[in-house]
């Protein structure tokens, strides 16, 4: 389905020139939706993931997220060098800028096919905890984390949501462990029906990327149908 996909560049006033690879489905379904990376930048996989979501008619983009630290990164999961470069760029990483960015992306796709489209996160890993924020700061309607790293630690910001958040969680995360699971099942419980969240028994940190030594099929095909049936819900909401 997808007529086109490209590296783009947002023009950041006063400070530079911010890079995304987006992608567009030749028959699109009237949504935007912004991938928000784990922390090894706009890599083979989450282009893939950009590709996987026009598949399914959702106008796509993904932010370098890293851009203002060194912009193009593109990490290889597997490599030690790499996973000790990307956990450096994340200890830089302003999260108050990622979460700024994350919704200038959303506004130039936007912008690119109608105004009026309502506005999907869906983040992995340091992107799970952005999508949440975004949902936070309600500047999407409506939000989904796969197994987002540090949102335990926001949970204070809960109460901003209005609409409505998904979060996939890992029994055995080793980045959320059994304790801050507990703090996010608590923390959201005030949020009712507007906050759902699905435990994965058995799997670990990163279970959904295809090809990572942790990727386990049957967990990701279910977080993925959900994922889809859930957006799928929050766009006949907003028609």
């Amino acid at each position: 389905m997808t007529a086109f996909h490209r590296d783009v560049e947002i023009e950041i006033p006063g400070v530079g020139t911010m890079g995304c690879y987006m992608a567009v489905p030749s028959k699109p379904n009237g949504s935007v939706l912004v991938v928000l990376q784990e922390i090894f930048g706009i890599n083979p996989y989450i282009r893939s993931v950009v590709d996987g979501f026009a598949e399914e008619g959702f106008v796509s983009i993904a932010p370098d997220l890293f851009w203002r630290q060194q912009p193009g990164v593109q990490l290889d999961p597997s490599s030690e060098a790499d996973r000790e470069r990307a956990t450096m760029l994340m200890k830089g990483l302003d999260t108050d800028l990622a979460v700024a960015d994350a919704g200038r992306a959303l506004a130039f796709a936007r912008g690119q096919v109608n105004e009026a489209a309502p506005l999907f996160a869906v983040g992995y890993c340091l992107g799970g905890k952005l999508a949440f924020l975004l949902a936070a700061a309600e500047r999407v309607d409506a939000a989904v984390s796969y197994y987002g790293v540090g949102i335990h630690t926001v949970l204070d910001q809960a109460k901003g949501i209005t609409r409505q958040v998904l979060l996939h969680v890992a029994e055995e995360d080793h980045l959320c462990p059994p304790q801050a699971q507990a703090d996010i099942v608590t923390g959201l419980a005030p949020l009712g029906e507007r906050a759902r969240i699905i435990l994965y028994p058995g799997v670990g940190h990163a279970f959904a990327r295809r090809g990572g030594a942790s990727f386990n099929e049957s967990a990701a095909r279910k977080a993925d149908q959900a994922t889809l049936a859930f957006l799928r819900e929050r766009l006949n909401d907003a028609e």
